[in-house]
């Protein structure tokens, strides 16, 4: 994305033909919107200030909001088509009931909702009632997050609830809680500003995060100097003062070998350390051996490259360490976090200005969403499901007795197993594609077909929801009041632009009806989502994410709120750590040692090649919303195998040529797309896409033992030229349906 200038007006011209807005004196060719509606975008983590023109009840087009501190104006390509959904003819307008032999028929939302709630129940009454579970998303708004996770505990009384996070943000938050006791981002992105020194590791964000970017500029305009950690040397890699080629699965051994630079050559923050930490002595013995010849062999990075990297972070003044999936899908996340974590401890570069580090948040609300309890190991406030304290204090906010509360679930991924193994009978999702979105999503798929009874929530039928034997027609981001937390911790307002088309209906209303007919509907009879919040607050409060001090009022006059924020006289925190008080148990942050262990799977001769996937600058997640709007299929409308020429060559595959990709759970083909900018030893493929173009029939679902993330980011595979060239948007004539 490039670097928009900084007048509204060409900032508004500089979008082009994207851009469905005209001047506030006049709409030429059609009417004067009813109103600007001031929210943000439904996509990434960043959660770019926007503004809605509706019309009619509709969204028909949008303006920039440029009083938004974070992304003043700007928006990436996916943030200027994203108001296209709205009106999609794909639309779910009412309840689905599957007939056999005939497909979908509608259902009026009595029948659907009495039908939802006679399978829970028979289901639970059959075989116990954890046999019915829940998946939820990261993509709805806090009090969506807060309400299913008391949905799925007081009204459905089930322990396997989990949720799209767990495919995201669980390494970096379970990292944060063993460093600090607090998952969070440590300061807002404009202490980028001023940062001496950044590295960015397994974080495309050009193309996933492009309004960050702007941020990492500005700190390059002052000077700041940039180290980039990826197997490709993706956009932001292009003008780094270092790329670090790593090998996909060595990350661990990268931050390890620079941590014994560091110490080897006395560039450490001694008081920090002695002062402010624990457990230094055991994580710089766990890499004692690891020098720089070592991380060379493991890593594939040049070891004079790797002594820069280290030289640069030592005698920075001020720096921020920054990353995202590409060290976090690993069945090793947790360790590459704590390694990175570990190289900010040992230079005290924390809780001050213009320092810091952070986790880039992948879906709209991964950071609010995974602090509210819609996770198997969570209550809300970011409390431990498993310590007696946290759970009497929720019971007594939810009005329950605790132990009627249940305990901990399985975790996504283990809910497949589950069902697989007959544990699981019953499945109810929200916000959530897993036929997409999780590995091996054959395996994924038989799981679907097993379940005696699955209720899917959604405004578009996704590649999940055909599987569904009833789907709810439910309501988009800008449909419903809320509040979503930015990557930043930055808590900011949803509101609410129109209403659900047709006879759809809000998630929130969708939920509360469902509580109700389970018999619990004295415990969700809230008014509105304020309402809900509120309680959420309520919920929060003395725990780790700490809301109770935010209110609605308070966010809108201050455009965003960063928790913690104990009180409502608080102003909240956008920078942690600045009394060196960190939320553990001790008050110090803690280093944890790390010694490099391999993926689950390595190459071999059957399988030499590294595969690893990732995201493209204008698609989302499962694609569920980007793959609808013209304009992003356009810019890039199928995944590509990215090969080096190198590598292209041993086996004589030929640009545009058709590749069959096999992994040991599948076969998928691919066009190859030969490029420079990659490792001679890895191939990359992005996940978006269903079906024959899915990613995911490849990749292995082997999981973090701390964590439970799957490890998208690496697998062995073998390739085949098939000898058929394809033009762009074409589907090969072969390969697994």
């Amino acid at each position: 994305m490039a670097r928009l200038p900084a007048s509204p007006e060409k900032i508004i011209a500089s979008y082009g033909p994207h851009l469905n807005y005209a001047p506030r004196e006049g709409y030429p060719g059609r009417d004067e919107p009813d109103d600007s509606v001031k929210t943000h975008c439904c996509f990434c983590g960043m959660q770019c200030g926007i503004q809605l023109l509706v019309k009619n009840n509709k969204v028909v087009g949008f303006e920039p909001w440029m009083e938004f501190p974070f992304n003043q104006g700007r928006l990436c390509p996916k943030g200027v088509e994203r108001y296209m959904q709205d009106n999609h003819p794909d639309r779910l307008m009412e309840p689905l009931q599957r007939v056999e032999g005939e497909g979908f028929k509608p259902i009026g939302w009595d029948a659907a909702l009495d039908k939802v709630t006679s399978e829970i129940k028979r289901i639970q009454t059959a075989y116990g009632p954890n046999a019915f579970s829940i998946l939820s998303g990261v993509s709805l708004t806090n009090e969506k997050s807060y309400l299913m996770g008391k949905f799925a505990r007081v009204a459905v009384k089930t322990a396997n609830l989990d949720y799209n996070g767990r495919l995201c943000m669980v390494s970096a938050g379970a990292g944060n809680k063993k460093a600090f006791g607090l998952d969070r981002t440590s300061n807002n992105y404009t202490d980028l500003e001023h940062a001496e020194v950044i590295i960015v590791t397994g974080a495309n964000v050009s193309e996933t995060f492009p309004t960050l970017t702007y941020w990492l500029w500005r700190a390059r305009d002052n000077g700041a100097k940039l180290i980039v950690v990826d197997p490709r040397v993706i956009p932001l890699a292009r003008t780094a003062d270092i790329h670090l080629p790593v090998k996909p699965g060595t990350d661990s051994a990268l931050y390890g070998a620079m941590l014994k630079y560091l110490a080897d050559h006395d560039m450490l923050d001694h008081d920090f350390i002695d002062h402010h930490t624990t457990g230094f002595d055991a994580t710089i013995a766990a890499v004692q051996d690891y020098t720089l010849e070592w991380a060379e062999a493991v890593t594939g990075i040049e070891k004079e490259k790797i002594q820069q990297a280290a030289e640069l972070w030592g005698r920075a003044k001020t720096s921020f360490l920054l990353h995202a999936r590409g060290i976090e899908h690993h069945s090793k996340g947790v360790e590459n976090v704590l390694g990175c974590i570990n190289l900010v401890l040992a230079t005290g570069r924390i809780g001050r200005p213009y320092c810091g580090y952070g986790t880039i948040t992948g879906q709209g609300n991964g950071q609010g969403g995974r602090e509210h309890g819609h996770k198997c190991d969570q209550l809300p406030g970011n409390r431990d499901i498993t310590n007696p304290a946290d759970r009497q204090y929720i019971a007594g906010v939810w009005g329950i007795p605790e132990p009627e509360l249940p305990g901990k679930g399985l975790t996504a991924w283990e809910l497949i197993e589950a069902i697989h193994r007959g544990e699981v009978k019953g499945l109810l999702s929200i916000c959530f594609n897993p036929l997409v979105s999780l590995p091996n999503n054959n395996y994924v798929r038989e799981a679907l077909e097993k379940l005696e009874f699955y209720v899917c929530i959604d405004f578009f039928l996704s590649e999940t929801a055909r599987h569904a034997d009833i789907v709810l027609a439910g309501s988009l981001h800008e449909e419903e009041e809320g509040t979503v937390t930015t990557a930043e911790g930055r808590v900011v307002r949803i509101r609410r632009a129109v209403t659900p088309p047709g006879n759809a209906r809000a998630d929130t209303d969708i939920i509360q009806a469902l509580a109700a007919r389970l018999g619990a509907g004295d415990k969700f009879n809230f008014a509105d989502s304020e309402a809900i919040f509120n309680e959420l607050r309520i919920a929060s409060k003395g725990g780790t994410a700490d809301y109770y001090g935010i209110t609605y009022k308070k966010i809108e006059d201050n455009m965003g709120i960063f928790w913690p924020c104990p009180s409502e006289d608080h102003p909240g925190t956008p920078r942690l750590w600045e009394d060196k008080k960190f939320a553990t148990a001790d008050g110090k942050a803690h280093f944890n040692p790390v010694q490099f262990r391999e993926p689950s799977e390595v190459t071999d001769a059957e399988y030499p090649v590294v595969l690893t996937t990732g995201r493209v600058v204008s698609q989302y997640l499962s694609g569920t919303q980007t793959r609808r709007i013209g304009k992003l299929v356009d810019q890039i409308p199928e995944p590509l195998l990215e090969i080096h020429p190198e590598l292209a060559q041993r086996y004589n595959i030929r640009q545009r040529e058709t590749v069959r990709v096999t992994t040991r759970r599948g076969t998928a083909d691919f066009p190859a797309n030969i490029v420079e900018t990659i490792r001679k030893d890895t191939v990359f493929i992005p996940y978006h896409w269903p079906g024959r173009k899915s990613a995911n029939q490849l990749t292995i679902g082997t999981l973090d033992p701390v964590s439970k993330i799957p490890e998208f980011k690496v697998c062995a595979c073998r390739l085949e030229p098939l000898g058929v060239f394809t033009k762009p948007g074409e589907i090969p004539a072969f390969g697994s349906i």
